[in-house]
């Protein structure tokens, strides 16, 4: 394919070339697929070399382009971030198999014998932006739940994906997975997502990774079905209850630790009973961490804090700016997150477990943490191994997704000789 004549067939004939692969992943053994994902995580360290090369010429592209910093540190590859995504691919092959595993069974009234087992998707295409780790996290979640994949990243990273996928196909190929399981969709033009969204019949499933663009884009584009992810509009409420040294140290962490994530905390919002003596101080650890905010009044009366707009209050920054307001209540937190959340996270800091149970209970996102951090709401914390998204939406599959969340599910029913 040349750089300027990716076609909806060309996309197509990768799609062909995975479903075929797929036939014989679904049937693969454990045994062959943890070993095909050790080879992977050890060919990014082996291969590192070439693959920082690659990301080098993204980088200096971006910058040269005038990219946003953030937009450049969520491309920027460097040894410990590298040694971060092998380290995720290896984790994927110490986590059980679920292919195969009983959802649940059991013997009717006639005698049949009723299982549900996990089965994969088949083929799932991934469309992301400027993330070079999602190329490995992805293909590795993807191999281990029996599904090939379809990576179709930005042309920011073009370079970066490029190489990624070129050293997994090689380290697959060693371990006897056909490489065809994992293929790069080029990113050239728009047509080659546009592709991806009408291959219906040929895609079994589509995540979006990116910003609110892309993912709109994609739910209101595709044929395909589309597993919905990522905008991190998310609350931090430091109710009147609250621990106010633990309240400083969330809210920091949940803004500052690294701001160019999805959870991290983009809105602040304070009880009324403790403003007087929680603004002035958090305000201060804020704009000393180098954080621009966007206050109501009482904020805003605060040196240095900028008067906020409804558009504030719906923004997901990804840098290092917050919006804040003070609220009168528990129950106005909820109404304003109600209001302005992308139903990602949210977290309220309290003593209370009165106030703790009804923002738990009233608030509607993927994850609600109590005395945390947002920044909590990620499939490595949860366990999960190296996560392919986090999920906004509410069928299948929501907040961080694992490997159980790549699968489908069939019945399987043994009889002898039962007729209806």
């Amino acid at each position: 394919m040349s750089a300027t004549a990716t076609s909806q067939h060309d996309v197509l004939a990768l799609a062909v070339r995975a479903r075929e692969a797929s036939h014989g992943l679904a049937l693969a053994t454990r045994a062959t697929k943890d070993a095909a994902l050790v080879a992977m995580a050890d060919a990014l360290l082996a291969r590192a070399a070439e693959i920082l090369a690659a990301n080098a010429e993204d980088v200096a592209r971006a910058e040269a382009g005038g990219t946003p910093s953030n937009i450049i540190d969520r491309l920027r590859l460097t040894d410990a971030r590298l040694a971060d995504m092998a380290e995720g691919v290896r984790g994927v092959a110490g986590l059980a198999d679920p292919v195969g595993e009983v959802v649940r069974g059991s013997t009717l009234a006639n005698g049949l014998e009723l299982r549900q087992v996990r089965v994969p998707f088949g083929v799932v295409g991934m469309i992301y932006e400027a993330r070079p780790n999602v190329t490995a996290d992805a293909a590795g979640i993807c191999l281990k739940s029996g599904n090939a994949v379809l990576l179709r990243g930005s042309s920011s990273a073009a370079s970066s994906n490029a190489a990624i996928v070129a050293v997994l196909r090689d380290a697959v190929a060693t371990a006897g997975v056909d490489p065809e399981v994992i293929q790069l969709v080029p990113a050239d033009s728009h047509d080659t997502v546009k592709a991806l969204m009408r291959a219906r019949g040929y895609v079994d499933v589509l995540i979006p990774r990116g910003g609110a663009g892309l993912i709109s884009s994609v739910v209101e584009e595709s044929t395909v079905p589309v597993i919905e992810t990522g905008v991190g509009n998310c609350h931090v409420y430091v109710d009147a209850a609250a621990d106010l040294d633990k309240a400083v140290a969330i809210v920091l962490n949940a803004k500052t630790q690294r701001t160019s994530v999805c959870n991290a905390a983009e809105s602040l919002l304070v009880h009324a009973d403790i403003a007087d003596l929680f603004v002035p101080r958090i305000v201060a650890a804020l704009q000393q961490a180098g954080v621009r905010i966007h206050g109501d009044e009482v904020f805003a009366a605060q040196d240095g804090v900028e008067p906020a707009t409804d558009e504030d209050y719906a923004t997901e920054y990804l840098a290092l700016e917050i919006s804040a307001r003070v609220v009168a209540s528990v129950d106005e937190a909820i109404a304003h997150i109600r209001r302005f959340s992308s139903h990602h996270t949210e977290a309220i800091v309290t003593e209370d477990q009165r106030a703790a149970r009804l923002f738990t209970a009233a608030v509607d996102s993927a994850a609600v943490l109590v005395n945390a951090s947002t920044r909590f709401t990620d499939g490595g914390e949860f366990g999960f191994g190296a996560e392919i998204g986090i999920s906004t939406q509410k069928l299948h599959a929501r907040g961080p997704m694992g490997l159980p969340e790549m699968t489908s599910t069939k019945y399987i029913v043994t009889g002898d000789g039962h007729v209806r």
